[in-house]
Parts: C-alpha cells; structure tokens; sequence
C-alpha cells in the first residue's frame, strides 16, 4: 500500500502513533512495517511535494483499513487518537465489524476496523464469496446491483 503525502511529517507522525516502525527510505518513499507479515503488513509513505489531492474514480483508493483484535482496543485507539487532536468518529456498524475513521493531516481517510464478526457472519467459510451478500439497507436495489455486476466463475465450480 503506498500513500502519497506532500510533507513526511504529518502523516509520518500518525504512522508512528499507531505503532508501525520504520523501515527504510529510498528516492522520497518512506516504508513503515505496520505488523510482521500478511496482506497490509507495508506502508509505503511516497512524499511529493508538487502531488495533487486524489479524486475518487477508477484506480483510487477510498480508505485505508487498519485492523484491530476486538472493541476493546478499538476504543483505546479511538481515545487515544482524539487524544492526539485527531477527528474520529463515532464507531460505526459496518455489518461485518464495526470501524471508526479519521483523515490523517495529508488528508488520507484512515478506518480502524475489528476482526469480529467477520465475513462467516451469514454464511460459513466453505462457501464465501458464492453468493451475493448485501447489507439490509441496499437489499431494496439488490436487482439493480446484480445486473451491473460481471459475470464471474470460480475456481470450484470451473473445476480447477
């Protein structure tokens, strides 16, 4: 995951807050390691002073999610965030997990999301991903969300 920033600083500082450590820098791109190893385990910090605020569209990411064990500690980084002068906001029922957000100071939207429930919520393990889920409050638009979806097949069911 990389982000662009126009200073280190700011958002370097964040980085540091919420724990990661930095591991490198080469031709104006920070690395910061925010766990030991999977999937988010990088942070690239790329900083370009000359760089223009993103816009949403194909290619741009909304958010960057952080990932925390329980509501518990959720709420220590909420505290603790605000405590740092941040603007996060209230928990919210992502379905899912609950998750709070803040932008960093270049701007970046920034969630910190629980592991539980998790996605085996409605469906078991085995056959996540074969069926449409959606949210109570877009069910009423399910016609129209699944006519604009591609036409996918799965690794199972093609028989690989």
């Amino acid at each position: 995951m990389t982000i662009t920033a126009t200073e280190r600083g700011p958002t370097a500082d964040v980085l540091d807050r919420m724990g990661s450590e930095g591991d490198g820098e080469s031709d104006g791109r920070h690395r910061y390691r925010v766990s030991e190893s999977g999937p988010g385990a990088v942070v690239d910090l790329d900083v370009d002073p000359d760089a223009a605020r993103g816009s949403m569209g194909v290619g741009c990411v909304h958010h960057v999610a952080f990932r925390t064990p329980n509501d518990e500690t959720q709420a220590e980084w909420q505290r603790e965030l605000r405590d740092a002068g941040l603007q996060v906001t209230e928990v919210k029922d992502r379905q899912y997990f609950p998750a709070i957000y803040f932008r960093e100071p270049g701007g970046v939207l920034f969630e910190i999301a629980t592991d539980r429930p998790g996605f085996t919520r409605n469906e078991d393990r085995e056959s996540l991903g074969e069926d449409l889920k959606l949210p109570p409050w877009l069910e009423d638009d399910r016609r129209t969300i699944e006519a604009n979806l591609p036409e996918l097949e799965s690794a199972a069911r093609a028989g690989r």
